[in-house]
C-alpha cells in the first residue's frame, strides 16, 4: 500500500481488485474507464455529461496537445484542467502511441522519435525529456513515459532492440521530472514475446514509478495473444501499484483485463463507434442506421436510464444518424459511454460485494452472486 493508491478488496476467483488511486484532483476508484480527450476534449461530449454519467478520469495527448495549440498556451492559460473545463483527474499519453501511427512520417534513434507533424509537415524531435516538459506543462495528475509501441508483427530482434531502448528512455523521464504533484507510470513493452515481457517487467518494475502501465497490445495481435500476453503481464507488476492496459477497449477484453488484475483502461471505441452509428445495448451492438429502425419508437436500450434512452427513440435516432446531424454524434457517444462506465460501475460494485466479475455479452451485468 502506498499514500496513494491501495487495494481495497480482492477477487478470491481471480486477480481483480476493487482500488483507490488518489490523484492531484481526485480520487479515482479502480477499475475504472478513461474516455479519450485526445484534443483536450472528448469528441462530442460535454465534461458536464461526464461527469453526470459517473466519469472520474480523461485521458488527454500529448502529441496533439503539443502540434496545437501548443503545451506552452496551455500552461499560460492555467494548465489543461482549466483549459478544458474539467476539474477532474487526467492522464496524458507520452505520444508513443501517435508516433507509431505515423510510421511514414517519423523516425526512432536512441535520441527520441522524430517526426513530420500530420498538420503542416513540420520536424519535430520528441525526445523523453521533451515528453515529460510537455506533460508537466499541461499540469496532468498522471503523464506516461515515452515508448515506443512496437508493431505487433515485429522481428523478435527489433522488439529486443526496442524494448532496451524504451527501458532506457523510462530511466531519462525519471530523471527529467520536476512536479511533485503528478504522478508517473513506467510502460511495458515486450512485443508478443512472454520472456521480453518478463524481462522488461523486472527491469522496470524497481524503478520509483507510482504505476505501470502496458503497451503495444490491441494492434491488431488477435484475441488470443491481446488476452494472453496482457494477463501474463499483468501477473509480472507490483502488486501495491496501479495497472493500466492501454488502447484496449471492447467490453468483453476489458473485463477480461479486469479479471487478470488491471485497474484503469482507455479506448476510442465507445465515441468512434457512436460517430459511426454503432451502439452498444444490453442486447448487444446496434446498427442505428438500419432500415428496421425507421419507425421504431422504443428507447435504444430499455435497460439503460442514460438522457439518450430516456429522451428519443430508436427512429429518431436513425432520423439524425442519416440527415448527418451534429447531434446524433452528441446522443449516440453519450449513451456509450454510459454504457461502458455502468460496465465498470458493475465491476466495482460486485468487487465490493464479494461477487465474481463476469461478462454476459447479452447484458451489461458486471457482477453475478
Amino acid at each position: 500500500m502506498s499514500d496513494y493508491f491501495s487495494v481495497l478488496k480482492k477477487d478470491s476467483n481471480n486477480r481483480a481488485r476493487l482500488g483507490r488511486l488518489v490523484t492531484s484532483h481526485g480520487v479515482i476508484e479502480t477499475p475504472a474507464f478513461m474516455p479519450v480527450g485526445t484534443q483536450g476534449t472528448v469528441k462530442a461530449v460535454l465534461p458536464r455529461d461526464l461527469r453526470e454519467m459517473g466519469c472520474q478520469i480523461l485521458l488527454g495527448n500529448t502529441y496533439h496537445l503539443y502540434l496545437r495549440p501548443g503545451h506552452e498556451t496551455i500552461r499560460n492559460l492555467g494548465g489543461l484542467h482549466s483549459f478544458m473545463g474539467w476539474d477532474g483527474p487526467i492522464l496524458t499519453d507520452s505520444g508513443g502511441y501517435q508516433v507509431f501511427s505515423l510510421a511514414a512520417r517519423r523516425k526512432i534513434s536512441e535520441q527520441g522519435a522524430c517526426f513530420q507533424s500530420h498538420l503542416d509537415g513540420s520536424t519535430h524531435l520528441l525526445t523523453p525529456e521533451k515528453a515529460v516538459e510537455i506533460q508537466e506543462a499541461l499540469g496532468s495528475d498522471i503523464a506516461m513515459v515515452l515508448d515506443e509501441c512496437i508493431p505487433h508483427d515485429a522481428a523478435r530482434r527489433y522488439v529486443r532492440d526496442s524494448t532496451e531502448r524504451t527501458l532506457r528512455w523510462a530511466e531519462r523521464c525519471q530523471r527529467a521530472r520536476g512536479r511533485k504533484d503528478q504522478l508517473m507510470f513506467g510502460i511495458i513493452q515486450g512485443g508478443m514475446h512472454e520472456d521480453l515481457r518478463r524481462w522488461c517487467a523486472e527491469e522496470m518494475a524497481p524503478m520509483p514509478f507510482e504505476g505501470f502501465a502496458v503497451g503495444g497490445l490491441g494492434v491488431g495481435e488477435g484475441e488470443e495473444l491481446l488476452r494472453s500476453i496482457s494477463a501474463f503481464t499483468a501477473s509480472l507488476l507490483p502488486d501495491e501499484r496501479p495497472r493500466y492496459l492501454m488502447g484496449v477497449g471492447r467490453p468483453e477484453d476489458i473485463l477480461s483485463a479486469v479479471r487478470a488484475g488491471f485497474d484503469l483502461f482507455d479506448c476510442v471505441i465507445p465515441t468512434r463507434n457512436g460517430r459511426n452509428g454503432t451502439l452498444f445495448t444490453s442486447s448487444g451492438k446496434l446498427s442505428i442506421k438500419r432500415a428496421e429502425f425507421a419507425q421504431d419508437p422504443r428507447p435504444l436500450d430499455e435497460n439503460c436510464r442514460c438522457y439518450t434512452c430516456s429522451q428519443f427513440s430508436r427512429a429518431y435516432l436513425r432520423h439524425l444518424f442519416m440527415a448527418g446531424e451534429i447531434l446524433a454524434s452528441q446522443l449516440n457517444s453519450l449513451h456509450n459511454l454510459y454504457f461502458y462506465h455502468r460496465i465498470m460501475a458493475g465491476c466495482r460494485e460486485a468487487l465490493r460485494a464479494g461477487r465474481a466479475v463476469l461478462w454476459d455479452p447479452q447484458g451489461t451485468s458486471a457482477g453475478s452472486s
